[in-house]
């Protein structure tokens, strides 16, 4: 009899140790929509670049906050958007920046109108760096003088990567001219490239008058000797005044913020309308499928509020001259669906 109620308790432990395994995982289930193993993929190549950077620091924040493994995986924009399109289980997210939609603006070959297709998540920094720059030596001092050239009918070569970030600047600086003097946007004119180098190339070879670039890649050539063949100049930083003002002091390398600040407006406009000025901040932003489970948004939305409340994230993102920039889906959707309407303008104008 001893023995029996001996089996009997130890039966009922097992049981209960059993339920309480079972009751303990499906709390932990329960409490996170977003488990195991996540995939976020990047419109990028390049595991050097400002999209891999900012993805791994937003990465390395979520893994903490949510108890994930989060790979980042460098596969390119066509490839990206495929595989993203494939998984709506929410194992696979996306990071890219404002290219998303200016490729399908443009009409770029493996874009779509992401708002019809994804569905968007919370923005997370901007790179403040987009750029254009001229030879040290060169007859244009400013970006007035590139427009006034370009008004008095000579022809101003820009060279760009074109379909989108590297382009957008390009396109509103012919919007301006065709603005205020029309007809003589013509005089500026596309020198299309492919990378940085190329770029650079371009102006070292005196094949372009003016080139996009970046404080980040192009910096070190602005604080060159002048009788250096590779010495440039900044003319313009495309981003709004307040995003540089938000910059480290420090700015980047060898520019520090007060320097930066003379590129933007009011010290440098290119003109969008009457009453307004173009800018261009480049934003970077989650971007999901479009039958991704809601819970998942609201749990990425809810975690990302909290780490950017704690204000870590935010100094890791300096550090590295970012700009943080944190709003959520909802906000964030509307936000970026205001810029494509804008940048729709400007780019339907010259075309």
């Amino acid at each position: 009899m001893l023995g029996k109620n001996i089996a009997a308790k130890l039966k009922g432990v097992l049981i209960a140790a059993v339920l309480s395994t079972v009751a303990t995982t499906s709390a932990m289930a329960a409490e996170h929509a977003l488990r195991g193993n996540v995939r976020i993929v990047i419109g990028s190549t390049s595991t050097g670049g400002d999209t891999y950077q900012i993805s791994n620091i937003v990465a390395n924040q979520l893994e903490k906050k949510l108890d994930l493994n989060v790979k980042v995986d460098a596969v390119g924009a066509s490839s990206a958007f495929r595989i993203l399109s494939r998984d709506s289980r929410g194992h696979t997210l996306m990071i890219f920046h404002d290219q998303s939609y200016l490729g399908d603006l443009y009409g770029v070959p493996g874009y779509s109108n992401i708002f019809d297709d994804y569905r968007i998540g919370p923005t997370l920094a901007i790179n403040p760096g987009n750029a254009y720059l001229v030879a040290r030596n060169s007859p244009y001092k400013s970006m007035d003088d590139v427009m006034n050239a370009a008004a008095e009918g000579k022809r101003v070569r820009v060279a760009i990567q074109p379909g989108g970030v590297s382009e957008i600047g390009f396109s509103a600086m012919k919007n301006a001219l065709k603005l205020q003097h029309p007809g003589k946007e013509e005089n500026l004119v596309a020198i299309n490239t492919g990378s940085q180098s190329d770029k650079n190339q371009q102006l070292f070879n005196d094949q372009a008058d003016v080139i996009n670039g970046s404080v980040q890649a192009n910096g070190q050539f602005t604080h060159l000797p002048a009788d250096d063949q590779k010495a440039m100049r900044f003319i313009w930083l495309t981003a709004n005044h307040d995003t540089i003002k938000q910059a480290p002091e420090s700015g980047y390398g060898k520019t520090g913020r007060e320097e930066l600040l003379k590129y933007v407006e009011p010290n440098v406009t290119v003109a969008m309308g009457k009453d307004a000025n173009f800018t261009f901040d480049k934003e970077f932003f989650f971007l999901y499928n479009k039958d991704m489970d809601p819970e998942i948004v609201n749990e990425i939305d809810q975690a990302l509020s909290e780490i950017y409340q704690n204000g870590d994230i935010q100094k890791a993102e300096k550090k590295a001259f970012f700009i943080p920039d944190f709003r959520k889906s909802d906000e964030s959707e509307k936000h970026l669906k205001q810029k494509m309407a804008e940048y729709r303008k400007v780019i339907n104008n010259i075309q």
